[in-house]
């Protein structure tokens, strides 16, 4: 049996240090490269699953793992498809590596929606053509009906006027929203406003006992006085609504008004029945009222914001908006 010399001995014990030496610092860059990997897979936006041969997970985001329940939904051996989860939109990719299949899933709701909503305002641009002739044509045979028609059947000829109105109202409404808001300023009073707004009120029907509060002192304005016309006939309007459904035969509408450094501050109150879905207030073709076209307040949000401003519901004991527009 040989022996073995010191010397090699001590190189045997150097090349073992070596060894153990290479070892960790390769098992150190591991940890390192996987823990890279993981903070690559978490900083992803998507959802993202990283399975085993036997499908059981190897590695998954947060995202991932708040959509577990989606997991069990996915079909593997597709690479690129949609599916609907929850109320949501989702794009669903996957790849193969050696024994790893990795899964992602993105949401797409919001682009979906988008897409929608830009076919949807086209369409209704289109009818909106479509319908403005018959209906300018329905107008101006109502007035000249008017001048002749019996006192007796005068009420059917003022109710075919009043939806011939609301009619051309949804149709600007709709065109607006397909165009965009575009104000053309100019100074004028604010009982010009006014003027214009007792018009448009007075071509909507409501059966009820209403008090209308409006400002009564007289101030200066600069901005579109067609688009704030629209713009406040568009609350009225929802609060005479909201004001016909409730218990009460009678109600009140509020415009309050003040002034700072920067804006017109307009609060507008009414005592009709509480907004159920806030969330869907401002979201184009959802509407919170029975026979709402869901523009309304999405167009006066975009019309005070076209002037600078702004448009929200307070967190308040009263229904209140608040309107800005600036000075």
């Amino acid at each position: 049996m040989a022996t073995i010399t010191s010397e090699e001995l001590n190189l045997l014990i150097e090349q073992t240090y070596k060894v153990e030496e290479d070892f960790n610092e390769l098992k150190s860059s591991y940890a390192h490269l996987q823990d890279t990997v993981e903070k690559v897979v978490e900083f992803l936006p998507n959802a993202i699953w990283i399975l085993n041969e036997d499908n059981t997970v190897f590695l998954q985001n947060s995202k991932a793992r708040e959509l577990w329940e989606l997991l069990k939904l996915l079909e593997f051996q597709k690479e690129d498809y949609e599916l609907n989860f929850n109320a949501k939109s989702y794009i669903i990719k996957s790849s193969s590596y050696k024994d790893k299949i990795m899964l992602s899933a993105t949401d797409i709701t919001e682009q979906k929606r988008k897409e929608n909503l830009a076919t949807m305002g086209q369409m209704a641009a289109h009818l909106s053509h479509e319908i403005r002739n018959p209906i300018g044509s329905i107008s101006l045979l109502s007035s000249t009906l008017r001048k002749r028609v019996i006192p007796k059947n005068m009420a059917i000829v003022d109710e075919i006027q009043r939806s011939v109105n609301r009619i051309e109202r949804i149709i600007k409404a709709t065109l607006m929203f397909s165009k965009g808001v575009d104000a053309k300023k100019s100074d004028f009073l604010w009982s010009e406003l006014k003027k214009s707004i007792d018009l448009s009120i007075g071509y909507y029907a409501y059966s009820k006992e209403i008090q209308f509060i409006f400002p009564k002192d007289d101030f200066s304005m600069r901005a579109d006085k067609d688009l704030l016309d629209m713009l406040f006939s568009n609350f009225i309007i929802n609060s005479i609504d909201a004001i016909e459904l409730d218990d009460f035969e009678e109600g009140t509408i509020e415009i309050q008004h003040k002034i700072d450094d920067a804006f017109h501050i307009f609060y507008i109150y009414d005592t009709g029945i509480a907004i159920k879905n806030k969330e869907a207030l401002f979201e184009a073709f959802k509407s919170t009222k029975v026979k709402g076209n869901g523009l309304g307040l999405i167009l006066s949000r975009q019309i005070a914001q076209a002037h600078g401003g702004d448009v929200r519901l307070l967190d308040s004991e009263k229904k209140c908006f608040e309107i800005k527009i600036q000075r």
